[in-house]
Order: C-alpha cells, then sequence, then structure tokens
C-alpha cells in the first residue's frame, strides 16, 4: 500500500472495516457496563443503613447537633431527592469528578490514584505467576503419563477450591511463623509481596490449567497434530510450537475476568497481609459508609476489568485469526 493513497486490497479493507466495527461495539458494551455499576453502586449504598451526613462528620461517635447534620446535608446535597442525588452524580462522572472523600476529606481520584499501583502489581504478579504455573502443570498432566494425569487433575481440583482467607493463613503459619522465611504482613519490599502473591494466584492457577489441560488433550487429537506427527515431528515440538498456541486462547480470553477476579480478590488478601491497596480502601470505605470512595473504586475495578476483558479479546483474535473471520460470517 502506497502512503497517502487508499488502499486497494478488498481483503484488507474488510479486516479493517470488521476490526472497526468489533472495536466500536466493545466500547458501547464499555460504556452501557459502566453506566449500569455506576446507577447499581449509588442505590446499592443508599441501602446501607446509616447516615451519610454523619460519615462526614466522622461517623457516629462525633454526636454532631442536628443543626451541623442538616447543614452538611445542604453542602453536599444529600437534602434533594435521589432521583436528583443521582442525576447530579451521572453528570459529575461523566465530568470525571468522582467527589470528595467523606472521611478523608481528599479528592477521590487523588486517593485511588495513590492506591491503584499497589493493587495493580499485586494482581499482575499473582497473573503472571498463575499462568506460568497453569503452564507447567498442563503441560507435564498432560505429558507424564497416567499417574501424571490423575495426579495434576487432584491438584487442580484442590487448588482451585482453596479459599483466600484460609491459604493466607496457611501461608503465614508455614512461611511466617513456623519458618521465619517471609513476613506475616507487607512491609513495601519484595519479599512482602511473596506470600499475598501466592495466596492470589494459587487458587486461579488450578483453574487456569484445568482450562487449558482440557484443551490441551482436545488438540493433541486434532487433525493438523496427527499431520505432524507423520512428517516426523518430535512430540515435544509438537506441543511447543503447535498445541500450546492452541490450548492457551480459552485462557488469554479468561485473563480478563481472571483480573477482575484477582482485584476483588485483594480486598481479602490487602486486609490480611496489611497491605495498603484498594482492597483495603474499599473495606475502609465500606466501614465509613464513605459512598464516593465506594463509588470510585467499585467504578475503577469495572473499568479495569472491561479494559483487560477487550485486550484479551484483541489478543486471541491476534493468536488464531479464525476468530474474526468467524465473527464475520455470523
Amino acid at each position: 500500500m502506497t502512503p497517502g493513497l487508499p488502499d486497494s486490497n478488498p481483503a484488507r479493507r474488510s479486516r479493517s472495516r470488521r476490526s472497526v466495527r468489533w472495536l466500536l461495539v466493545r466500547l458501547g458494551g464499555a460504556a452501557f457496563v459502566l453506566w449500569a455499576v455506576a446507577t447499581l453502586t449509588f442505590f446499592a449504598i443508599r441501602l446501607i443503613p446509616g447516615d451519610p451526613a454523619e460519615a462526614v462528620l466522622g461517623g457516629p461517635g462525633s454526636q454532631a447537633s442536628q443543626e451541623t447534620l442538616d447543614q452538611v446535608r445542604r453542602d453536599y446535597g444529600l437534602d434533594l431527592p435521589l432521583s436528583i442525588q443521582y442525576l447530579h452524580a451521572l453528570g459529575r462522572l461523566l465530568r470525571g469528578d468522582l467527589g470528595t472523600s467523606y472521611a478523608l476529606k481528599v479528592p477521590v481520584t487523588e486517593l485511588l490514584g495513590a492506591q491503584l499501583g499497589g493493587t495493580l502489581l499485586l494482581a499482575l504478579a499473582a497473573l503472571a505467576l498463575a499462568w506460568l504455573a497453569a503452564l507447567g502443570l498442563s503441560l507435564w498432566s498432560t505429558g507424564g503419563g497416567r499417574f501424571a494425569a490423575s495426579l495434576g487433575q487432584g491438584i487442580e481440583l484442590t487448588s482451585a477450591a482453596l479459599p483466600h482467607f484460609w491459604l493466607a493463613t496457611v501461608l503465614i503459619a508455614v512461611f511466617s511463623t513456623s519458618l521465619g522465611w517471609l513476613p506475616p504482613v507487607s512491609t513495601g519490599g519484595p519479599t512482602g509481596l511473596i506470600l499475598p502473591t501466592l495466596t492470589l494466584a494459587i487458587p486461579l492457577a488450578g483453574f487456569l490449567a484445568q482450562v487449558m489441560r482440557e484443551t490441551l488433550l482436545d488438540t493433541l487429537d486434532a487433525p493438523f497434530i496427527v499431520s505432524a506427527r507423520a512428517r516426523g515431528e518430535s512430540e515435544r515440538g509438537i506441543r511447543l510450537r503447535h498445541a500450546l498456541r492452541h490450548a492457551s486462547l480459552p485462557a488469554i480470553s479468561l485473563s480478563g475476568w481472571a483480573l477482575g477476579y484477582l482485584i476483588s480478590g485483594a480486598v481479602v488478601v490487602e486486609t490480611i497481609f496489611a497491605r495498603p491497596g484498594l482492597g483495603r480502601t474499599l473495606l475502609q470505605a465500606v466501614t465509613l459508609r464513605d459512598v464516593p470512595v465506594v463509588t470510585g473504586v467499585v467504578l475503577l475495578v469495572a473499568l479495569v476489568y472491561i479494559l483487560m476483558t477487550i485486550l484479551t479479546d484483541a489478543a486471541s483474535r491476534l493468536a488464531d485469526p479464525r476468530l474474526a473471520s468467524a465473527e464475520a460470517t455470523r
């Protein structure tokens, strides 16, 4: 294609149109999901018992006078009808304004910006570790004979079923209390990241390994694999060069969901390991009925989840172009 001239290749133009249409549909869906999340969060928080005006003044223990509470309600618009408060909240969100924390008296965007890095680091480290463990486990269990298959399946089922709070307690008891190798709380250094990462990664690795193993077994019986064996390729080369890419596609698609799962799991893990992040911030905000912070955290998690889903869908289309062609024929 000559720069500055229209693309004369019909197939390439068709692919470009499909990609633009795919992206527009995903962005439209993302906007709808964010609106739905904002609406549900707004009304759900109003169902929590308590007075938001008391939260602004430091909670029920502040013993503020009725005149002070009324003044706070007028200042924050809490005396307006609920429908008007909802419209005002949507208007602020459209301007990118998440409001000011009732409890900390700082802009919510500033508060979330300070906490986001720690949670994303934890979630991405856990996702990477889970992927490595799932790849290794699925390759070993599908190529090591009947005993390896049974043992691998048992490991996958067990690890996928482990609850975060139980696993964190066991890891602290073994590696901190008994062995003294790792700190029981996050100190800000690399060693403080290990136990929280393991707590989040182990259950996810079991789930991803289940998906990879099933897909890998199906792929190894596919005609193109039989052809590769007939050409004399080694079994190891077939697995690494041909089968593994196809077996990874479902796990790639699940990675967007997995990141949302890890961030929501961080609420428990960050609390147990006293690690700063969105999880602890959300828990404290719910306890204090800090409505702007709760709304901001929920929206931010939803946005990260949506972006990761779009990115993983794009990665799947790049790894297997047949997906884009299949969508075009529907």
